[in-house]
Order: C-alpha cells, then sequence, then structure tokens
C-alpha cells in the first residue's frame, strides 16, 4: 500500500507534534514575494514588503550562491522576527533547500526550532514524487514536537521535473501538510529538454499558422503557450486533493505586459496565485488575482436571482443555472477576501 489508511492519515507524525489541518486556512494569496535573506538592504524592507504582500518568502535556494546559504537562513530566522506575521496576516513561507543538497536538514531544523512559531509554508523544490514530502513530513513533526508547536506548518511543491510532473497527483495527495504546488518553469524546461532559456511565457517559435492563401499571400500565425497543458494538469491534481495551485516566476522583469498576460491566462485556469520576483509584479499579480469589479458585480447579481443555486435565471439575455452559481460564488468568495486587504477594491466591489 503506497498511502496511508484514511483512518491514519489526520494522525501526527511524532509524539507531541500538532495534529494536522483537515482544511486549510482559507487566506488571500494572489503572490508569494521572493526575499533573498542574506541581503541587508532587501532584508530592511521586509516589514514594508509584508504590508504590499500577500505572502512574503525567504529564499535559500536557486539564487543564493553556496557561500552565502548560511547567511540566508540567517537572514530567515532574522525575517521570522521581524513582525509578528500570524497577527498581521502575511504569510511568511520559506524556501528551502532540495532534499538532495547538504543544506536541505539545517535549513529546515533551524526555521521550524527557531522561527516556527510564525512560519506558515514550506517551500520543498524539486519534489519528484510522494516520498519526497513523506521524508519531510516525518522530520518537520519531530521538529514540531521539540520545539512544542501547536500549529502544523504545511508544505508547498514546486513541479520542476518531468518524473515530477508525471506523478503530480501522488504529490498532491502526499500528506495534510500540502498547502499548494507550483510551477517551476526553468527546471522543468531543463529537464524536458525544451529548447528555451525563457522563464516561463510564451516562446515566439512555438505557434500555429494559417492554412495557405490561394493568392500566395503571407499566412497569418499567433504564439502559443508551451505551459497551458502543464498548467491545466497541476490546476487538476491540486483541486483534486484540495489544495492551492499557483503560476511560478516570470523571469523577464522588464516585459510587464508579457508577465501580466502569463499571470491572467495561470488566473483564468484555476490558479490561486503566483511568485513576485520584483516589486514591480506585486501590482501586477494583485491586478491579475483579484476579480475585476463588473465580473463581481455580474456574479453576485447571478447569486441573487439563485439565493439557494438551483433553478434557472435570465440576465442580460443569457441564461444562468447551478453551473453558472457554482462559478459565480467562486468569484463572489474571492472578492471577499479581497475586500478584507483592499480597502479600494472593497469599494469598487459594492459601487453600483
Amino acid at each position: 500500500m503506497s498511502q496511508k489508511t484514511p483512518r491514519n492519515f489526520f494522525k501526527p507524525l511524532a509524539i507531541g507534534a500538532p495534529d494536522p489541518m483537515r482544511e486549510l486556512p482559507i487566506r488571500l494569496e494572489r503572490m508569494i514575494h521572493f526575499v533573498p535573506p542574506h541581503l541587508d538592504k532587501v532584508r530592511a524592507k521586509v516589514p514594508q514588503m509584508a504590508d504590499q504582500a500577500d505572502v512574503v518568502l525567504a529564499n535559500l535556494e536557486d539564487a543564493i550562491p553556496a557561500d552565502a546559504k548560511d547567511a540566508a537562513r540567517d537572514g530567515a530566522i532574522e525575517m521570522g522576527k521581524m513582525i509578528d506575521w500570524q497577527a498581521k496576516g502575511t504569510g511568511f513561507w520559506s524556501r528551502v533547500n532540495p532534499l538532495n543538497s547538504p543544506w536541505f536538514q539545517e535549513d529546515v531544523s533551524r526555521l521550524v526550532l527557531e522561527a516556527g512559531e510564525q512560519l506558515d509554508v514550506i517551500m520543498l523544490p524539486k519534489v519528484e514524487g510522494p516520498w519526497d514530502i513523506h521524508f519531510a513530513d516525518q522530520y518537520v513533526a519531530q521538529l514540531e514536537a521539540k520545539a512544542g508547536l501547536k500549529r502544523p506548518i504545511l508544505f508547498h511543491a514546486i513541479l520542476e521535473t518531468a518524473q515530477g510532473m508525471a506523478l503530480v497527483e501522488e504529490i498532491a495527495l502526499a500528506s495534510p501538510r500540502m498547502q499548494g504546488i507550483s510551477l517551476g518553469p526553468a527546471d522543468l524546461a531543463a529537464d524536458r529538454k525544451m529548447k528555451t532559456t525563457r522563464v516561463g511565457g510564451g516562446h515566439p517559435y512555438y505557434r500555429v499558422v494559417d492554412d495557405p492563401n490561394e493568392d500566395g499571400s503571407k499566412r497569418e500565425s499567433a504564439q502559443q503557450d508551451p505551459w497551458h497543458y502543464t498548467i491545466a494538469r497541476m490546476v487538476d491534481a491540486c483541486r483534486l486533493a484540495g489544495i492551492n495551485a499557483f503560476y511560478g516566476p516570470f523571469g523577464d522583469i522588464a516585459d510587464s505586459e508579457a508577465c501580466e498576460q502569463q499571470f491572467r491566462n495561470a488566473f483564468l485556469l484555476g490558479c490561486s496565485g503566483t511568485w513576485s520576483l520584483h516589486p514591480s509584479q506585486i501590482e501586477i499579480a494583485k491586478r491579475v488575482f483579484s476579480p475585476a469589479p463588473d465580473e463581481v458585480k455580474f456574479a453576485r447579481r447571478i447569486l441573487e436571482a439563485m439565493p439557494d443555486g438551483t433553478g434557472v435565471a435570465m440576465l442580460d439575455g443569457k441564461m444562468q443555472d447551478d453551473a453558472t452559481w457554482k462559478q459565480a460564488k467562486v468569484i463572489s468568495d474571492l472578492a471577499d477576501l479581497v475586500s478584507e486587504k483592499d480597502p479600494e477594491l472593497a469599494k469598487a466591489y459594492a459601487a453600483d
């Protein structure tokens, strides 16, 4: 048997560890803002970032040089003590180094033992199968018991290998700690041997072309999204498990228009949020992963016309039924969550 029985699934994995969560906390997570904790100037801005971002993440993995790993770990612990993250309501996460790296155990042990009261989620890179989650699950449970934590720390996996993608459903279902999964387009592209050096987004060579014209004139073509299938499958796996799907990084910081479109594609496909690598991407993610006021108003009209979610209603010549009621509920519930953090959008959603 490769999975725990239902009766044992929600049992703590260590004596004294907190009970696993049966339902994920309902939180606004439109963007996970990455911070390199070893840089003093950037780390000093963390309290300000906590006012702007839904989640602030201390990054210990990629983009941190090997000779800066210890400094980054120290900086992450300091970030956890800068503010009361739990009281503020901004998520505090950390991406640790991979399980097969020489830094993983110290990353996790120090984070849990020294910042566990504030840490919401550990992001696990390069997850290849449920066995990676099972190992980390048992290890963190032991540390939680040692630290005397009363609230379990959750896991967020990154899909960065073809094997991980092939086993994405098993990864999503591996533990009650699972909070969500993000797409890691750069490492996944390399592992798949995709011929691109871009980090997310479309590619000018990935296109469809019209049939030949009778007059021999130039044929129209359109750039396509090579990540469409991957994101859709990841979203399905996450929803199967009752967890959240996230788009990952968009590497071209200067191309805000393409970044916004990639984020929007992921939002429409069902992703809850994305990563932001630069403060400019925080604002893009806020805009994209918050439903538009016009859509919110129409969704709420559907809910008002069908209070119990049954029957049929006609609004502006469009038929509404129980299926569209469910779609409207998704948008309205998200708008309620956004309104709690964004007064300006709350006003826009409430305006006539």
